[in-house]
């Protein structure tokens, strides 16, 4: 389309380009004869279409000419319309030289009035004509401007509608990315919702079975009231069902499945990011992600609370200062 373009322009400019010396060269032959033969220069003058100019110069020295062919043939002019033509163009363009020129014609035509055998009535009508013929070309190039406006008119509203169409096609799709972005975010948190929610109703559920008669066993071993003797079974009692519960594999597989459920499989990631952790210590995240209590973890684990403590710092420390891509993931268990 772009090569049209050039293609169309180039040959504009060439047709101009060769049409204004053409019309050069023919007025230079009136104006040459003007000074010969006078009836010779103004039937030439009038052999020229005035639409055929292709600029307002040549047009301007065409109505110069064409008066001073007039005014040399002792020729009056109805009108001032193609003298006018010279005025208008030339005191537009401040070229004295030409105004002087056009302005003597005009007073010698004036200043003629007789009619010689009839000349005057031929040649005046041939001036009427020439007249109407720029009348009517004037008329035309007024429309003919009135239709470019329009035409461009047209293309500039035509472009600014296609602009804005535009406009609002990209600012639809950044308004559907936004609703499917936060669609996605809305969905990712009714996700985690429901995981939460999941976790809390599977640990729940264990704490009212297992889980819970672990914690109670621990309460108990730790508020048991009554003589000595009594404080001594139930001791050796809850003694007996944790170290069961330590023992019990099947159990903490459990507790294992119920994380990685509910958790996005963040003991799977553990294990995969963080081979080389300690067995205590895989433990210990296991324990917390089941929202044990460090009561209940330091019986597990046949420690102190305050051991628990420390190792649980240590444990949260060196997965702080950990690479891991889940780090994050990881600490929320604390």
């Amino acid at each position: 389309m772009r090569a049209l373009l050039y293609i169309f322009l180039l040959t504009v400019i060439t047709g101009c380009t060769c049409s204004v010396p053409r019309h050069e060269r023919e007025l230079d032959e009136a104006q040459s004869l003007l000074g010969q033969d006078a009836v010779a220069a103004l039937e030439k003058l009038n052999t020229f279409e005035i639409e055929d100019f292709g600029d307002s110069s040549s047009l301007a020295r065409w109505a110069l000419l064409y008066s001073e062919a007039m005014a040399a043939n002792g020729l009056y002019a109805p009108t001032d319309t193609i003298s006018g033509i010279a005025v208008e163009y030339y005191s537009r363009h401040r070229d004295a030289a030409s105004l002087a020129r056009v302005n003597a014609a005009r007073r010698r035509m004036t200043a003629c009035s007789a009619d010689e055998g009839g000349r005057l009535s031929v040649f005046s009508a041939m001036y009427l004509a020439k007249e109407k013929e720029f009348q009517l070309y004037k008329e035309r190039s007024m429309r003919e401007r009135y239709l470019f406006a329009g035409i461009a008119l047209l293309i500039l509203a035509a472009g600014v509608i296609v602009w804005q169409r535009q406009r609002l096609r990209l600012k639809r799709i950044q308004n559907e990315a936004l609703v499917a972005e936060a669609s996605i975010l809305r969905e990712d948190v009714v996700r985690r919702k429901s995981d939460c929610s999941s976790l809390e109703s599977k640990l729940s559920g264990l704490l009212e079975t297992r889980f819970r008669a672990m914690d109670e066993l621990c309460g108990t071993y730790y508020e048991s009231q009554g003589t000595k003797a009594e404080r001594k079974a139930v001791a050796e009692k809850v003694k007996a069902q944790i170290e069961e519960l330590k023992g019990d594999e099947g159990m903490f597989s459990e507790m294992e499945v119920c994380v990685n459920d509910c958790q996005g499989g963040m003991l799977e990631l553990l294990r995969r990011e963080w081979p080389e952790i300690k067995t205590d210590e895989y433990r210990l995240v296991v324990y917390l992600a089941c929202r044990l209590s460090n009561r209940s973890i330091a019986l597990l684990i046949g420690e102190s609370i305050d051991v628990v403590y420390k190792r649980k710092s240590r444990l949260k420390a060196k997965i702080s200062a950990s690479s891991m891509p889940h780090s994050a993931l990881f600490l929320s268990v604390f």
